[in-house]
């Protein structure tokens, strides 16, 4: 089990950063008190659930209990746990002007000068951003912007980002799903619908796949739909995504379009994506 601790100066940011961490398969929590960390451990050790990455948000709004960070921290490595400190910061005036913006009082000393709150918050966590392996300055990064800079600390590779491929078969007659990226439309291929044997099956059919994908129209269909995604995707991870939905269409959503929504699930797979087909419209059996 490997652990992040997410800390930092208050508006730098931590709460972008746990969305981030969540995105990348991390179980977070937020405002862990670090006099709790020893009990969160026992019940992640007894959970029959597979935990193996953790992200904890610690700051100084866990009051008094804050000191005890240290400790916890030594406890973790003698538990035999691995683990990273990622600490965020900006400019005092950057920080001064989000306090502003969203009228939030500092929590260092909400009845206090936000500029006064600033000054002594850096000082307390002076310590901690000494002994940060990652310190990331948010001053003008972008969600997306932040997302590379945390995978890149954490040493991910574009292929190895959780961006979730899911390919949509579905018919036309039937309406568009709404909740597609791109969309592609296969009506123009052979349709296996008018061969009496192949009517009553569907694309999860090996019968109809090899039918659907032995014209030389649907492997170059295939070759091109590809070749576009190839671009699209690192492209959509570098833009921060962490989800891409392709609809497939055909007229009836039976054939054509499951064929070729399981051909690009498995084509995808293959190539170290998580992928998955969802056919909307199929018959469940034929």
């Amino acid at each position: 089990m490997n652990f992040i601790i997410i800390s930092g100066q208050s508006g730098a940011g931590k709460s972008q950063a746990k969305k981030v961490f969540e995105d990348l398969g991390f179980y977070c929590i937020d405002n862990l008190p670090p006099s709790l960390i020893p009990n969160f451990i026992a019940l992640l050790e007894q959970n029959s659930e597979n935990i193996n990455n953790v992200a904890l948000v610690i700051d100084i709004r866990g009051g008094k209990f804050f000191k005890d960070l240290e400790d916890n921290l030594i406890l973790l490595k003698t538990k035999g746990y691995s683990y990273q400190v990622f600490y965020f910061e900006a400019d005092d005036h950057v920080i001064l002007k989000r306090f502003k913006e969203t009228r939030r009082t500092h929590p260092l000393d909400p009845n206090g000068r936000i500029e006064d709150s600033i000054q002594s918050e850096k000082k307390l966590l002076a310590s901690l951003r000494a002994k940060a392996d990652f310190v990331i300055n948010t001053n003008t990064t972008t969600q997306s912007q932040l997302k590379n800079a945390i995978s890149q600390a954490l040493e991910l590779s574009e292929s190895h980002l959780p961006l979730q491929l899911t390919f949509v078969s579905f018919g036309f007659k039937k309406g568009l799903p709404q909740d597609a990226d791109f969309l592609f439309d296969v009506r123009f291929l052979p349709n296996p619908y008018y061969i009496e044997e192949l009517r009553t099956l569907t694309g999860n059919e090996i019968e109809v796949s090899s039918y659907v994908m032995g014209f030389d129209e649907s492997k170059e269909m295939f070759h091109k739909m590809t070749n576009l995604l190839d671009f699209i995707i690192p492209n959509m991870i570098k833009d921060g995504r962490s989800q891409l939905v392709v609809a497939i269409g055909c007229t009836g959503g039976q054939h054509r379009s499951v064929t070729f929504a399981n051909a690009m699930s498995e084509h995808y797979s293959k190539n170290g994506y998580s992928a998955n087909a969802i056919h909307r419209d199929a018959r469940k059996e034929g």
